[in-house]
Formats: structure tokens, C-alpha cells, sequence
């Protein structure tokens, strides 16, 4: 079964990716994740969990720093008490975790164990690791070689996000320049950073104009993109299908997550792999998703397919969004612009020109105001992004529903009512003692039940087939309506997990 995991930096994130498609989402433990500024406690964790599981979510927690000797207790209380509140696994990096009594919880290999060759991952299916997360610079052979050689462990790939500079994100440039460990979840982002390209002899080396590189973003990659590549990721063995940002905001994990999501359920549909239609989930969205919408540094598919350029961006390490246009003439802080077709600005969109951003102001015909006067070195003739849509931002929203067959059927004492949805979950279900009187209205009567029983408005559900085993009997809406709710609040937990 193919499975898209979304990041989730917080509780409000996590269900945010969850009603956009997640089949799983991965979230900081609240201590020893690689990004100290994305830890979360552990009522939160378990709210998510359970917020999940209603879904039939999965729910992974990143363990995934280098560990000092004295913190090792801490961490495996800490695993403890996350499998205790239903987490389905443990994303780690530190191997010397094995060496201590963890609970049965499945375990996945970060990409930060380096895990690129058939051999290693040959030896971290042998130390019992359910899957690994393949490293980002595989290409696509060296990952097909890998799932033909370990056929029996799960490959995991990153198919969209922030790229980090040094090979499978092991990056000691913080350490050693400021005493940050990226390896302990404090990295400093040197790669963000403006550098002068000096040669032997300290000068400036010169581009192609023969223009100096003087301050530019030397190290800063593009983001990954391989939404056009997953049917070979599939091909190749990959199973779970990862999207980088565990910093990311909701809008950015919810437009992201509803792409892929869309993505995947095509490759899957000619692949017949994926559930019968009828039993997917439903997804009323308000938007198209597109990467180019929310932060987005253009796109490289990295070494899938060998060394492609261009993979780093020189300008900027910011977000420079989707092309729009180009800006004719800048004077002061108004812009004549040409817009591709069908390109309407607002008030409060955010444009990048050249290595500067700004907002604008007004917009009158092709005249457009800013927020600011530009300092570019020319003002004509200038490519213009957008990095920030107000009217897309606003229309960012996901509703995820789980169809369900209802059966109602009569009993000795009442009636029985079972709520089975169809993504494999438990089902739910009651028996209610009831005295019953016969309808002097019988079609009225079978219709109120229908009815009533179908009202799944503020659930996650969604009816699908209803089967009522029972003579009309007349029982009151608010009989019937209490019934409902009753069912649908049984505690359960998801088959499979």
C-alpha cells in the first residue's frame, strides 16, 4: 500500500496534513528530535494520536538526534511513554538506542543513518528496523538496487522540500562554526548564508558575465520537487512517499499534502494498489494545490536522475514563489508590469524581484504599487514572482471524510446500531433496550431512521450504504438522535497500527 507522510510541527499542523490527505504524519518528540524548535509535549502528541487513529492515521515521532551517554535513560522513559499513548513508531538516528529495553514499537531508520547502499540497509533490517528512509541524493537506480537486494524492509523517500547541503543531511559546518550540532537538532543554516568565492590567491572569482561572486547564496539548494517522478519512486520499490518541513506552517503542509495526496492516488489508480474508490476517503477541498503557492525556492528532482541543474539558488534562500510576469519598469515603489494570462494581484500579495521582496499596495491597470522602493541593479525587463497569495491563502481548506455503512436491525430487547467504516477501522457499535411501538406512519417512520441515522455532520464520517433490518417501529428523533452519537463516541482503536 502506498502512504504519504506529512510533516507536522505542532498539534494544529498535524490535523491540518491529516484532512488533507496524510496517510501518516511524523512530529517531534519532546526532547532529542532534529529540530529542537519543533518538540512537542506529550498530551499534545497523544491528542494527535487520537485525532489520527480516528482516520486511520499513523502516527511517527522523530527521535532522531545523536544522543549524549547521560541522556540515554531519559530517551528510553521518553519511548516508553510515547508507545504507551499509541505512537506507531520511532523515527531514530542513534543505533546505540537498540542496546536498551525499548517497548515492541516499530522502528524506522532516519536518513541520517546514511542509509544508501544494500548493505547497510541489509544490516538494519537485521538490527529490526521495519523501514528505512532512503537518502535523499539516491538516484533512482541505486534505490531500485536497494529494494531488489532487501526486499523484505520498507523504503521511505523525501519526494518534496528544503534540501540540506551535505550528503544525507550529516552536516558539521554549525557544529564547528558556532557549537550548534545540526546532529542534535540546532542547526545554524549556514548553508543560507551569503559567501564571497574566492580563489587560491584570494580574489574574487568571476561568473560567467565576469561578474564577481560577492555575497551570494553559494550553498542554499532548491527545493526538492518529484511530484512528476512518483510513479518511477514506485517502480523502484518505494513505498512511503515523505514531505520535508517539520518547521512548516499549516497552509504550506495542507497545500502540499492535498498535492501529493492527489498525485499518488492517480499512480495508484492505474497501479490498481490503492482501495477501492468507494472506500478512500472524501476530501472536500476549497483550493487547486500547487507547490509554486506556498513556500517555494524552485524546484530540482536533486540526483534522481544523475547530476541536474540547476540545484541551488544564488539570489535567494527565501521563498520566491511562482512566475507571474515580468515588471516592464520600476520607479520609485510603482511597477509597470506584464502579468501572464489569467495573473490577478491584491492588495497584500508578496513579490520577489530580483533578490528583494515586497507587498503590494495598489494595483491600477498594469501600475502597481509597493510597499517600498527597490535597490536592483536594473529596472527593466525584470522576471516578477509571487511568494505570498492572499486570495489562495484564504482559500486553503481540506475536509476529510471516512465513509460508513450503517446497519440497524432489530433485537429482543431494542435494536442494535453499527457504524462500519471503510477504511478498515473497528467498527462501532450498540445495543440499545427500547420498548417498541409500531408506526402508524410505516414509510415516514423507516425515513426518520434513515435520516437521522445519517446525520454525520460534525463527525469524520461520511454515509455510504444504509441496511435497516427492523419492522417500522415509531421512535422519536431525539431517541434516534441520541442512539447516534452514542455509537459514534465508543472509544476504539484502528485494525493494524
Amino acid at each position: 500500500m502506498l502512504s504519504l507522510l506529512s510533516p507536522a510541527k505542532d498539534k494544529e499542523v498535524a490535523k491540518a496534513a491529516i484532512q488533507a490527505g496524510a496517510d501518516a504524519v511524523y512530529i517531534g518528540a519532546p526532547a532529542y528530535g532534529a529540530r529542537q524548535a519543533a518538540g512537542n509535549s506529550m498530551e499534545d502528541i497523544a491528542e494527535v494520536v487520537r485525532y489520527a487513529h480516528v482516520y486511520g492515521v499513523k502516527v511517527l515521532v522523530t527521535v532522531n538526534t545523536l544522543l549524549h551517554d547521560n541522556e540515554y535513560a531519559d530517551a528510553v522513559d521518553m519511548i516508553h511513554k510515547l508507545y504507551e499513548i499509541g505512537v506507531d513508531a520511532l523515527i531514530i538516528q542513534d543505533l546505540h538506542l537498540l542496546d536498551f529495553d525499548l517497548p515492541p514499537i516499530a522502528l524506522h531508520a532516519s536518513t541520517q543513518c546514511d542509509n544508501r547502499t544494500p548493505e547497510h540497509v541489509t544490516k538494519l533490517r537485521d538490527m529490526g528496523f521495519r523501514r528505512v528512509v532512503l537518502a535523499r541524493e539516491l538516484s533512482i537506480d541505486e534505490i531500485r538496487a536497494i529494494h531488489k537486494a532487501v526486499p523484505d524492509i520498507e523504503l521511505e523517500a523525501f519526494v518534496h522540500g528544503a534540501l540540506c547541503v551535505s550528503y544525507s543531511g550529516r552536516c558539521y559546518i554549525s557544529e564547528v562554526l558556532s557549537g550548534r550540532s545540526a546532529n542534535r537538532g540546532a542547526c545554524a543554516q549556514y548553508c543560507r548564508m551569503a559567501y564571497d568565492l574566492l580563489d587560491a590567491n584570494m580574489n574574487e572569482v568571476v561568473d560567467e558575465r565576469g561578474v564577481p561572486i560577492h555575497q551570494r547564496h553559494l550553498l542554499s539548494l532548491q527545493d526538492m520537487d518529484r511530484s512528476a517522478y512518483l510513479q518511477e519512486l514506485i517502480d523502484a520499490g518505494v513505498t512511503t512517499f515523505k514531505i520535508e518541513g517539520r518547521l512548516k506552517d499549516a497552509d504550506y503542509v495542507t497545500n502540499i499534502t492535498a498535492y501529493y495526496r492527489e498525485k499518488l492516488d492517480r499512480c495508484a489508480e492505474r497501479r490498481k494498489t490503492a482501495l477501492l474508490k468507494d472506500e478512500r476517503p472524501i476530501y472536500d477541498r476549497s483550493f487547486i494545490p500547487n507547490p509554486e503557492k506556498t513556500f517555494h525556492r524552485g524546484a530540482t528532482d536533486y540526483f534522481l536522475h544523475g547530476r541536474t541543474r540547476p540545484m541551488a539558488n544564488w539570489d535567494t534562500p527565501k521563498s520566491t514563489g511562482e512566475y507571474i510576469g515580468e515588471v516592464l519598469e520600476a520607479r520609485g515603489n510603482t511597477l509597470r508590469v506584464r502579468l501572464k494570462e489569467g495573473v490577478v494581484l491584491h492588495n497584500g500579495d508578496g513579490l520577489t524581484i530580483g533578490a528583494e521582496g515586497c507587498n503590494v499596495n495598489g494595483v491600477e491597470s498594469n501600475l502597481v504599487k509597493i510597499n517600498k522602493e527597490l535597490s536592483v541593479s536594473r529596472y527593466t525587463d525584470i522576471p516578477l514572482y509571487r511568494n505570498f497569495d492572499v486570495e489562495f491563502v484564504k482559500s486553503l481548506h481540506s475536509e476529510r471524510r471516512i465513509p460508513v455503512d450503517i446497519v440497524f436491525r432489530e433485537t429482543e430487547e431494542g435494536f442494535e446500531l453499527i457504524y462500519q467504516p471503510a477504511n478498515g477501522q473497528c467498527q462501532r457499535q450498540c445495543r440499545f433496550d427500547y420498548v417498541k411501538e409500531p408506526a402508524k406512519n410505516e414509510a415516514k417512520a423507516m425515513e426518520t431512521i434513515r435520516t437521522q441515522l445519517t446525520k454525520l455532520g460534525d463527525t469524520p464520517f461520511i454515509a455510504r450504504e444504509v441496511t435497516i433490518e427492523s419492522k417500522p417501529y415509531f421512535i422519536p428523533i431525539s431517541i434516534l438522535n441520541e442512539w447516534r452519537r452514542s455509537v459514534l463516541n465508543t472509544e476504539h482503536r484502528p485494525d493494524g497500527l
